[in-house]
């Protein structure tokens, strides 16, 4: 489609700061403080501060425009990188790690539901669906292939200067940032609000969305944090970014296969099913005898993390209304960004006090949480998959 390759291309840049500013940040506060704890408490400031924020860019983006709102956000983004880094070089104390720090994750600009509101423009008149889902399953695959090279990047650079990881997710931020939003051939109308139109969150089955990925969100935040601590006992550091690659890179080949299967099964059900697989191959990592083990089983426990992301944000684009469909998107990042907050919060306390395998043993608790969440609320999944042809009706 024409002005595809542009807007990818700019969102694959800046999107990178999705895989790499929490490695980041803990790799930098981990090496001026030496506690995993404060490390962790500082990244879910970030977290937290990007989820309370996020809806309301959302909004904002629906009724303005993504090129007017994007452009001040990515250069935001790439000051407060910066504070956050003269801070930690200048010894400052615990606290104004804390502030730079959650200027630092808050600014983060919501690309994932920016692009995924391009495609729904550009491929939602395909009556049959096939050419969004495809979309969405690329979308995907990128995500993964960002969470493949991300923790890469980031394990390798902070080998140079601790703070080297936040200049360059500073850099991919900002410049990614004000590349997408120079793409306006591609970009979504505003559309003007209807008489019965409210708040994306006014939808039932977004509201359960967002709690079971709150508790999605906790078990990746517990299982990054719990990968870092493992490799680190028993381990080199250079093997973080290798395991997380390794996994991500699983995820990216069951989104190929997802995407490339012309699927009979309700969406709902391709939901829960492969929740519960990702769950599934979660499970056993507590159990890990070493990191070789763990690097082997990373192929096969992500297979299905693309499909069940691709699932979830289906039915939030089939579930609200078009004209809050960015704000709808925007309300999942702030389910992930409290997720992750609170999950590195805590993963951080337990590895701190119990060690590794334990961060996995609450991992698991987390994925198990989710999916008790999501089987509880099937009739609003089942409602969500369904309301687009209802309103068309």
């Amino acid at each position: 489609m024409p002005g595809v390759g542009g807007f990818v291309t700019a969102s694959l840049i800046g999107r990178m700061p999705m895989a790499m500013l929490s490695l980041a940040t803990v790799f930098l506060v981990t090496e001026v403080t030496g506690s995993y704890a404060t490390a962790g408490a500082v990244s879910a400031a970030g977290a937290l501060c990007f989820a309370l924020l996020v809806p309301q860019l959302g909004y904002a983006i629906d009724r303005l425009g993504q090129r007017r709102v994007l452009r001040p956000l990515a250069l935001a983004f790439g000051v407060a990188g910066l504070l956050f880094v003269l801070a930690a070089q200048a010894d400052a104390p615990v606290w104004l790690l804390f502030v730079t720090g959650a200027l630092f994750g808050a600014s983060m600009p919501p690309l994932g539901a920016m692009v995924r509101a391009r495609w729904s423009h550009l491929a939602g008149a395909d009556p049959s669906g096939t050419l969004l889902r495809s979309s969405y399953s690329f979308e995907s695959v990128l995500d993964e292939m960002i969470f493949v090279v991300g923790p890469l990047l980031v394990s390798a650079v902070v080998l140079l200067h601790p703070s080297a990881g936040v200049v360059a997710v500073s850099v991919f931020g900002l410049a990614g940032g004000l590349l997408l939003a120079a793409q306006r051939r591609t970009e979504p109308p505003v559309l003007p609000p209807r008489a019965t139109t409210s708040r994306a969150l006014s939808v039932p089955g977004l509201r359960l969305m967002c709690a079971a990925y709150l508790c999605v969100a906790g078990m990746f935040a517990g299982w990054e944090l719990s990968t870092i601590a493992f490799v680190d006992e028993h381990g080199s550091p250079w093997m973080v970014g290798a395991v997380m690659a390794t996994y991500a890179l699983g995820s990216a080949v069951g989104g190929l296969w997802y995407g490339a299967r012309n699927w009979r099964l309700p969406l709902d059900r391709r939901f829960l099913l492969a929740l519960a697989a990702v769950v599934g191959g979660i499970g056993p990592l507590w159990a890990m005898p070493g990191v070789a083990a763990l690097w082997a089983f990373s192929v096969f426990s992500g297979f299905l993390i693309a499909p069940t992301v691709i699932a979830a944000y289906s039915l939030v684009r089939e579930g609200v209304p078009a004209e809050t469909l960015t704000e709808g998107m925007t309300w999942m990042s702030t389910a992930v960004g409290l997720g992750k907050a609170l999950g590195v919060l805590v993963a951080g306390l337990v590895i701190e006090a119990h060690g590794a395998r334990w961060g996995y043993a609450f991992t698991v608790g987390c994925g198990l949480l989710a999916l008790a969440i999501a089987v509880g609320g099937f009739r609003q999944l089942r409602a969500m998959a369904v309301a687009n042809l209802t309103r068309a009706a």
